[in-house]
């Protein structure tokens, strides 16, 4: 009987926890790291992929095209929430079978969420600018307590960043969900929640922040329309997935001094290197939310947890169904 083939494509892999590595080894697969040292392309994917049954995924395109490489291929665990950079379609029509983990990577892109909201509101980014250019720049800023935050998006982190808001003293609360939970706001202590739709949540907030997955519908959601009704003192936040925000309408309206600042981490096209990068209200970081030691260690455990799963016989614990593969992937963006 042929053994069960491998791919491991982010790297590095299990370098902060030998876990994974060793549950691989237990089940008796062949095994290969990614030869690369970096996220590969779809050319280099479509050479990587021939002769595996199974990959373990980051963020690099698994297309169509590379599916058609890997005729053997039966399951995708993708090492993070987002699926994006996979074809669910072809992988529907080719019956391979789809897994993520949504819940490990929660605490930490909740904080450095919570990390931009404190930097964009002190505009600490500006006064660390400025220290290094030998300048004693001092401004004042706001605080949490003192501002209505609007959170377009309440899936698990952004449940997460709620939580965290009401511990930091924040008292006001917009959200916009597609399936509002009425009762929410008696759970959350101290904290005012008010659901909304999009629009209302724009013009009302001083803090927008987003945690969406990227589809057809959400792509583009934030743009110079929506941009354009925001507070002219507010601040927007990205730490969900790149090309939900219109980038080039983003650095149109910050150089006109529309926006008190942006606080991005995720883009259309990574790495990135464009206009936003001159801006200095602009707070830009380099896809690295989940990117704590624990979190990255906890998401590919989980990973490799669902390759044992399938390969022994279990249930996916955190599959992607066929309605999500379909279109049905829950979008918390429809207007209320």
């Amino acid at each position: 009987m042929p053994v069960d083939r491998v791919l491991i494509t982010p790297t590095p892999f299990a370098a902060i926890d030998q876990r994974p590595i060793e549950m691989l080894s237990a089940l008796g697969v062949d095994y290969v790291l990614n030869p690369l040292g970096k996220r590969p392309n779809e050319e280099q994917m479509v050479e990587l992929v021939d002769g595996f049954d199974i990959i373990i995924a980051g963020t690099e395109p698994i297309t169509d095209r590379v599916m058609a490489s890997a005729p053997r291929l039966r399951l995708i665990s993708r090492v993070g929430v987002g699926l994006d950079n996979i074809d669910l379609e072809a992988a529907r029509r080719r019956s391979i079978a789809i897994s993520h983990t949504p819940v490990a990577p929660v605490p930490a892109v909740a904080e450095m969420t919570i990390a931009f909201m404190l930097v964009l509101l002190r505009d600490l980014q500006v006064s660390n600018a400025r220290m290094h250019e030998g300048e004693w720049h001092k401004v004042i800023g706001r605080r949490l307590a003192n501002v209505t935050i609007g959170i377009v998006g309440l899936g698990h982190i952004g449940r997460a960043v709620l939580g965290k808001l009401a511990a930091l003293g924040a008292s006001e609360v917009l959200v916009n969900d597609s399936e509002p939970d009425l009762h929410l706001s008696e759970s959350v202590e101290g904290i005012v929640v008010k659901w909304v739709g999009l629009d209302e949540l724009l013009v009302n907030s001083d803090v927008v922040t987003l945690h969406l997955p990227l589809t057809k519908s959400t792509r583009n959601l934030i743009a110079l329309r929506e941009l354009t009704k925001m507070k002219k003192d507010s601040v927007l936040i990205n730490t969900s997935r790149g090309g939900i925000v219109n980038e080039d309408d983003l650095f149109s309206v910050l150089a006109q001094g529309h926006l008190a600042g942006a606080g991005i981490d995720v883009f259309e096209d990574e790495p990135y290197a464009g206009p936003l990068a001159t801006v200095e209200r602009c707070l830009l970081t380099s896809h690295m939310g989940s990117a704590s030691t624990d979190c990255r260690a906890r998401m590919e455990v989980e990973a490799t947890e669902e390759v044992t799963r399938y390969l022994t016989g279990q249930s996916l614990m955190f599959p992607v169904s066929d309605s999500s593969i379909l279109g049905g992937l829950r979008e918390r963006t429809k207007h209320l």
